[in-house]
């Protein structure tokens, strides 16, 4: 395809757009509705996917060593216990160690109570921490069969509520992005079809000339790509606008501190990506659709 014919179907899809200006424009604000709510749906599971992940760094399993082993003993479980699969760190706390944050949490005033209490009522224990949340009941049974630990406590209720909120947000997000890239589609190609008829006599007049398909497709291709490519780029900016909103109120609120949410320039140039290309595969996939029962003539 030379320079000229890229030329020539570029002003006849651009020239397309303005003729059929009202179709145009909602075609554009549907592919902007949709895109928004698209994007808005993947940034929920872009950053429930980075909680999650905080959660995951910060969820720990504890394991509590045998009373029979000497400290020596306890401590040479380190290296056993961080040559386990899912396992990224095992942190050795000793009974000092696991009293005195223990009697921390208590007020200065309430130590007094504990002032009798000993180390050795308490265990040497280990900070387990994993790498995936998801199979830490598989972890337990690990660490439980090594020789020198005598149990394990693990907050299985609480993992797989991270797994279950992060599986139903993922596949409720994916059901509407399909859908409503379905209904771009459906709308873009109703548009187009609305050009096509109303070209329909020219597109006969040019078959029987002996103009060949491509060269009769590739403007209303042309006009999808660019009908495409504004409403992504609209889209983008739009939802740029409600992230930064969105995530300044969350940060002004005391109810949501816990709340941590991505940086919108962290996934900018991810989520533009993703705009462009679904607003090229809607507006060429829509044209594409209906210029091929024309071309029939």
């Amino acid at each position: 395809m030379n320079r000229n014919r890229i030329g020539y179907f570029f002003r006849e899809g651009l020239g397309s757009i303005f003729s059929h200006g009202f179709m145009s424009f909602a075609s554009v604000c549907v592919i902007v509705a949709c895109l928004i709510i698209m994007g808005s749906f993947t940034l929920l599971v872009l950053n429930v996917n980075n909680m999650i992940k905080q959660w995951e760094s910060e969820n720990q399993v504890i394991a509590f060593v045998d009373e029979a082993l000497t400290d020596e003993q306890a401590k040479a479980l380190e290296t056993q216990l961080e040559s386990l699969e899912n396992v990224t760190e095992a942190i050795f706390v000793s009974r000092d160690d696991a009293l005195a944050k223990y009697l921390s949490s208590f007020d200065p005033d309430e130590n007094d109570l504990f002032s009798d209490l000993e180390p050795t009522v308490l265990r040497h224990r280990y900070m387990v921490y994993l790498e995936d949340i998801e199979h830490m009941a598989d972890t337990q049974i690990r660490l439980n069969e090594i020789n020198g630990i005598a149990k394990v406590n693990a907050h299985l209720e609480i993992s797989e509520g991270f797994v279950t909120v992060s599986r139903i947000v993922g596949l409720v997000s994916l059901s509407i992005i399909l859908i409503l890239l379905i209904v771009s589609m459906f709308i873009m190609a109703n548009t187009i079809k609305l050009t096509t008829f109303d070209r329909k006599e020219e597109i006969a007049i040019m078959k029987m000339v002996g103009a060949t398909n491509g060269f009769i497709r590739w403007p209303f291709v042309f006009e999808g790509l660019l009908l495409g490519l504004f409403g992504s780029l609209i889209a983008f900016l739009v939802q740029w606008g409600i992230y930064e909103v969105v995530v300044t109120q969350i940060g002004k609120s005391s109810a949501m501190q816990l709340i941590q949410a991505l940086s919108f320039g962290k996934i900018a140039l991810p989520l533009l990506g993703i705009f462009v290309a679904t607003g090229f595969i809607v507006g060429i996939g829509g044209s594409l659709t209906v210029i091929r029962k024309y071309l029939k003539v």
